[in-house]
């Protein structure tokens, strides 16, 4: 692979470069994934169908760039990359409300959920490649989603 094809896939892998920061890169490729879930959201709203095939494709897209990013660092699963986290908060605030405390409860989950690593989360980080660096964010996200949810049911928020 080319040296620009390499900078573009790590470019894209450490979300614009927030990965290489170096505190709390999670954190931060997080927060970097708020405008990008604002912004499907607002298309689920006018496209529910567009919006699914965005999110599946990202997921997609990350697993794949994930696995070229982590054979360029020569890491099994490196801290800068940071697009697991951004793939996982997209769906993790999935066709929530655009208001901030939805948002910062939406943020407060994932980072929770991330972090626990509840079963069978702590499976899918023994994948090999970009599999094991994003489905267990992904999975992350679910969980998010889920409870995101039922807060919102029960009108805690």
């Amino acid at each position: 692979m080319n040296t620009f094809s390499r900078r573009a896939v790590l470019f894209l892998v450490t979300g614009a470069g927030v990965g290489y920061l170096p505190r709390l890169p999670g954190t931060l490729g997080t927060l970097v994934a708020i405008p990008l879930s604002l912004a499907l959201n607002r298309i689920a709203v006018n496209n529910f169908a567009l919006a699914v095939s965005i999110a599946a494709g990202s997921i997609f897209c990350a697993i794949a760039l994930s696995t070229q990013g982590a054979r360029f660092l020569k890491q099994k699963d490196p801290q800068i990359i940071v697009i697991d986290e951004i793939v996982g908060f997209v769906i993790a605030n999935f066709l929530a409300p655009p208001r901030w405390p939805v948002v910062l409860a939406s943020f407060v989950l994932f980072r929770f959920f991330d972090i626990v690593k509840i079963f069978p989360t702590n499976r899918l980080e023994e994948l090999s490649g970009g599999a094991g660096i994003v489905l267990d964010d992904v999975m992350a996200g679910v969980y998010t989603l889920v409870s995101l949810h039922l807060v919102l049911r029960l009108g805690w928020i």
